[in-house]
């Protein structure tokens, strides 16, 4: 099948499909004579995996490395077990980042009463160490 059918068979776009040739995230598909990629079954098995592990947030050397420990047969489970546990530790820090982040304009959006003050958009102008200096954290301590 041609690039387009792959697309549809995997729900990789004809473009990321590239991408991932180029990246070496999969081998490059066989040539035509008038250089056409060609794909079979096993490239569009290989194309769903990589979606399903892109859905999933792994990164792109990730997959690689669960790829070629998906074709290892004599590979053990904890192997992919210690690269998903790596991922997960990853993830979880990216969401406590976001949760962090998240504090300042929650406290500030509860805080605002809609004024023309613009209690948000002046907390906003003022320099990150002015924030942290009046920020409800730092004023804890120095009671």
């Amino acid at each position: 099948m041609n690039i387009g059918q792959a697309s549809k068979a995997s729900g990789v776009s004809s473009k990321m499909i590239r991408y991932y040739e180029q990246t070496g995230l999969i081998s490059p598909a066989l040539r035509t004579a008038s250089s056409y990629r060609v794909y079979g079954d096993n490239d569009i098995h290989t194309l769903r995996f990589v979606r399903r592990a892109r859905d999933l947030g792994f990164s792109v050397e990730q997959i690689k490395e669960l790829r070629t420990l998906w074709k290892d047969r004599s590979r053990t489970s904890a192997d992919v077990k210690a690269v998903a546990l790596e991922h997960i530790a990853e993830l979880e820090r990216k969401i406590a980042a976001t949760q962090e982040m998240a504090k300042t304009p929650k406290h500030l959006a509860n805080h605002c009463h809609g004024e023309m003050t613009g209690r948000i958009a002046q907390s906003l102008k003022r320099s990150p160490a002015r924030r942290m200096a009046r920020s409800p954290a730092s004023m804890r301590g120095s009671a």
